[in-house]
């Protein structure tokens, strides 16, 4: 009987001992990556990998169209539409919007579209650090992620990432890639409308386009400009942040 007690309780202490050595090195390499990304650019991710073997899947050719613009070569006009288009709040929250997330559970409730709530930090997240997709496990992650960007990057970061890695087309990644695809020129030269057009087709960019704009495309572009009135009346662009 004390040989199995003995026993039992050996092989939990190595259950624990083997968990808290893969949860050392799952802080120790995710913290590595996250310092490594404020520094370098993140090169590929992994939804970038996941179309391109969609497009195989379908006999089209391999495409990764991306070209990354550093901060200041982005155009501010851009830069005011993400935050005023997908996250009012970016500048003063902490990596979550709780009110957003409330807004979106509650309309959720009574709809069959499913409405997300979710900051740029936490898609700047996903993009960079996790696979697609819509899983428990993976916002859990998400949200890990969010916390170690929010502690470790700028939000002059933070943005930058996600203006140059967020999918705006098929094969098409980054403002700059869609604004040559769209508009034949890079993102310093953008307008306000046309960045707000940009801005608009997301978050679904294979659908919609803003070469070819539908009524609803326009609607939401018209809402969006207002929406850059909105803040920049209040006063919520921060200038040393944005330039």
């Amino acid at each position: 009987m004390k040989s199995k007690k003995a026993n039992s309780k050996f092989s939990f202490q190595k259950i624990k001992n083997i968990v808290f050595k893969v949860l050392l090195w799952f802080f120790t390499i995710s913290v590595f990556w996250v310092l490594l990304y404020k520094f370098v650019n993140p090169p590929i991710t992994f939804l970038m990998i996941q179309r391109g073997f969609e497009r195989k899947v379908d006999g089209k050719d391999w495409k990764i169209d991306k070209q990354w613009r550093n901060f200041d070569e982005l155009s501010l006009n851009l830069k005011k539409a993400a935050i005023a288009g997908e996250d009012a709040r970016f500048l003063i929250h902490y990596g979550f919007d709780l009110e957003a997330i409330l807004k979106a559970y509650k309309k959720n409730q009574n709809s069959k579209k499913v409405r997300g709530g979710s900051t740029i930090s936490q898609q700047t997240a996903k993009n960079v650090f996790l696979w697609g997709g819509r899983s428990y496990l993976r916002k859990g992650f998400e949200a890990y992620f969010t916390f170690l960007i929010e502690l470790f990057w700028s939000k002059q970061r933070i943005l930058e990432v996600y203006l140059n890695v967020i999918e705006m087309g098929d094969g098409i990644y980054g403002a700059d890639a869609a604004c040559v695809a769209y508009y034949g020129k890079n993102s310093a030269s953008l307008s306000m409308g046309q960045a707000a057009l940009l801005v608009a087709v997301l978050p679904n960019p294979r659908k919609w386009s803003p070469a070819k704009p539908s009524a609803y495309i326009y609607h939401k572009q018209s809402l969006i400009l207002r929406n850059i009135r909105n803040l920049e009346r209040l006063g919520t662009f921060k200038k040393q942040v944005l330039e």
